[in-house]
């Protein structure tokens, strides 16, 4: 699908780059560029640009608070030189983070993981099972039970994680538990000091882990059971450095599973 795109960066060379790379890219509209991020986000109001590819440090507005401003429709892909700022993306629901200096096989991939986000929300699916709302993430009833487990296949020992552009092989051993933000879902590994983070929904990383091990005991979180250091009187698991509530939807499945391991009743 073609998407149209405008380019924000303070820095001309920059902007001059990330315009060649627009114009050797089949499938991409170029719709304006702009060194000033005042002037852009009055040019992104207007014009409505499925993506923007916009550099964070920036006079007057900065790329955080621009991306805030942005119109329904409108994606990010980051661009800088401070990967500092990855994890913050993920909150203003960037597509991508491009860390500078940009290679254009990096620059491609962040155009096929967005191409593939507005496929999926103009489909109106989620992958497989799964809702999406107008927002593009995954729809779901805080007081809906989960639904009844099905028998587990045979343990599979390693899956892959698309993460940068790339293919990750994880091992299923290695995950300590899954946290879901909008549009993305962070596994967090044993001797990982940061979290892998893909697109991906929630129910999807539920499906792809063995029930066996994992369980989903709260909206945005899958916790490894046999990595549960302890639970207190008030629900809350405590696991790797998180502390997670389990809510009322999850409580009795846990409940059941918890009973099932207590020797000391």
């Amino acid at each position: 699908m073609a998407l149209s795109c405008i380019i924000v960066d303070d820095e001309p060379l920059a902007v001059k780059l990330l315009e060649s790379y627009v114009a050797k890219t089949p499938g991409l509209e170029l719709l304006g560029s702009h060194t000033d991020s005042v002037e852009a986000i009055n040019a992104v109001r207007e014009r409505r640009p499925n993506l923007l590819f916009l550099d964070i440090q920036m006079p007057d507005l900065n790329g955080m608070e621009l991306a805030r401003m942005l119109p329904e429709g409108t994606r990010v892909v980051f661009t800088t030189a401070f990967k500092e700022y990855a994890f913050e993306s993920y909150e203003v629901s960037a597509l991508d983070f491009l860390l500078k200096p940009i290679r254009y096989n990096k620059f491609l991939a962040a155009v096929e993981k967005s191409r593939e986000w507005f496929g999926v929300v103009n489909r109106g699916c989620g992958g497989a099972g799964a809702r999406v709302s107008e927002n593009g993430s995954e729809a779901e009833s805080n007081l809906a039970p989960p639904p009844p487990r099905t028998p587990a296949p045979p343990i599979q020992a390693t899956l892959f994680l698309r993460v940068d552009g790339e293919y990750r092989q994880v091992s299923i051993a290695d995950i300590i538990y899954v946290a879901g933000m909008k549009d993305y879902v962070m596994f967090y590994l044993d001797g990982e000091r940061k979290p892998l983070i893909t697109h991906l929904t929630m129910k999807a990383a539920e499906d792809m882990l063995p029930p066996q091990l994992f369980m989903r005991v709260h909206r945005s979180y899958i916790v490894c059971l046999d990595k549960i250091r302890k639970v207190d009187r008030n629900d809350c698991i405590y696991i790797g450095e998180e502390i997670v509530h389990v809510t009322d939807a999850y409580l009795p499945a846990f409940h059941e599973y918890l009973d099932s391991k207590i020797v000391n009743k």
